[in-house]
């Protein structure tokens, strides 16, 4: 289980050598996992401790809200992602107005003071740090050149010949492009929340869904999507529907829904927390001019739901 600490002192208290993976690390894709992945091979090599300092909140939340990205991972997603890479621990740090505005040099000596068992800084190469996002991986470096603490910069991970980002993923999530994501991430987009009372509607029509309230900000369009979901008991199969319920809702007041249903489970999974990884979009949400017809496009929905899902296992 990965350590979660939430202050420099108390990671400088840890009496292990120290090698440092530092981002904001949201969605933990292929790019962020080259600077993980680095972090645990020399921390290996140099018999210390492979940590991860992120922040608790995106920095822009705080410097420039108005132009804050939604996320693609909250932070408890976030840390599982973390800890299943296989990280020590996490230095998770609130992004307060005096953290802010400490100019970079004035950082990093807090860093080296606060943690005097620090040996390494594995960062990407866009990593930016210090008042206005002044330092960089050049300031960095110069800044530690005389101490005993190395810097690594990571290039950046491609595909399709561009540089994975946290906001290009973003971007191919909201546009549906859940292919393109998933590449980008090394894993199928997900989300993560929790199990709402739902109206019954699902289980009326034969096919009882649980109705999702997401922690992630980002969503995929509306639509139905062969997903697979973790649960208390494993993983399962399944379809998805995002979208207003417009065969049941005389009008679409905007409120977007996410229901879950899993041919397997028949309980109710009220209070329940659960994963949702999308393997593939099957169609776009639509009316239907009765219930009878909307029952037999759910039967065709899970068929095909369930062979997507199939053929993902084998495809990995």
């Amino acid at each position: 289980m990965m350590k979660i600490l939430n202050s420099l002192a108390e990671l400088g208290a840890e009496k292990s050598p120290v090698c440092l993976a530092a981002g904001f690390f949201d969605g933990v894709h292929r790019g962020h996992r080259k600077v993980l992945q680095l972090t645990m091979d020399r921390a290996r090599q140099s018999g210390a401790m492979p940590w991860v300092l992120t922040f608790d909140s995106h920095p822009a939340t705080l410097v420039r809200p108005g132009e804050a990205p939604l996320l693609l991972t909250s932070t408890e997603h976030k840390l599982r992602l973390l800890d299943e890479l296989g990280m020590h621990g996490c230095l998770l740090l609130q992004f307060t107005p005096e953290l802010a505005n400490r100019e970079p040099a004035d950082f990093t000596r807090l860093l080296c003071k606060s943690v005097p068992s620090l040996r390494e800084i594995i960062v990407g190469k866009n990593w930016r740090f210090g008042r206005n996002a002044a330092g960089n991986v050049a300031l960095l470096a110069a800044l530690l050149s005389e101490s005993d603490v190395r810097v690594t910069v990571v290039e950046p991970a491609l595909w399709k010949n561009d540089v994975i980002s946290s906001s290009r993923i973003r971007a191919a999530v909201l546009g549906g492009d859940i292919d393109a994501a998933a590449n980008m991430l090394g894993r199928p987009y997900s989300v993560t929340g929790k199990v709402a009372r739902g109206r019954g509607i699902g289980r009326k029509l034969g096919y009882p869904t649980a109705n999702i309230v997401p922690s992630n900000e980002v969503i995929p369009p509306r639509g139905v999507y062969a997903a697979r979901a973790v649960l208390r008991d494993g993983k399962h199969d399944g379809v998805v529907n995002i979208g207003t319920r417009p065969t049941f809702e005389a009008q679409d007041d905007g409120t977007v829904h996410l229901e879950l249903h899993i041919p397997a489970i028949q309980a109710d999974l009220y209070g329940q927390d659960v994963e949702v990884s999308f393997i593939r979009k099957l169609r776009d949400e639509r009316k239907f001019g009765s219930e009878d017809e909307l029952r037999e496009q759910i039967a065709r929905d899970v068929a095909a739901a369930l062979a997507a899902c199939g053929r993902n296992r084998r495809e990995n």
